[in-house]
């Protein structure tokens, strides 16, 4: 992991539309007034701790950066239906958890995390757990997610959180 730096992630929804956004920025305090983006009239709804990362190779240095991640988000298994949730318990008797990659929403307006970005933060995750001797974590893009607005997953606050026995 290079680059870490803490802050929130930030909630805001568009009372024109109705669309969510989510962002993430390097500070502690929440921007809680009202902005306009082209057709967009975002107000304030919640922020969460989180942190930002890049990814670096110790043995080339090549820097993968992940400035499409907002945030990584621990499945809490709050919708069975989900697809997040049917992989988190098809991957429960591994010991493995399943965490979803947050990039921006809406989704159909922000470019997301490019597959092999993914890759690279999946790939990192099992070197560094298996390192560790750490429970294994299997990282998801929030598209798989059933309803990311009334998904209950925790936004993990730091890295530390991540690896645990």
């Amino acid at each position: 992991m290079a680059n870490v730096a803490t802050g929130l992630v930030v909630m805001k929804k568009c009372f024109h539309c109705a669309k969510t956004s989510t962002c993430f920025i390097f500070q502690n305090t929440p921007p809680v007034e009202p902005c306009h983006e082209q057709e967009h009239f975002w107000n304030f709804m919640g922020s969460d701790p989180a942190f930002h990362f890049d990814l670096k190779c110790t043995k080339c240095d090549t820097l993968v950066k992940l400035d499409d991640l907002v945030g990584l988000m621990i499945c809490t298994g709050c919708d069975e239906t989900c697809d997040v949730d049917v992989l988190r318990r098809k991957l429960e008797p591994e010991n493995t958890d399943v965490c979803i990659a947050l990039g921006h929403r809406p989704i159909d307006e922000r470019k997301q995390l490019p597959k092999e970005k993914l890759a690279a933060l999946e790939e990192y995750f099992a070197q560094q757990c298996e390192s560790r001797k750490s429970r294994p974590i299997k990282i998801a893009p929030h598209e798989m997610v059933k309803n990311i607005d009334n998904c209950y997953a925790t936004v993990i606050e730091t890295p530390e959180a991540l690896f645990k026995n």
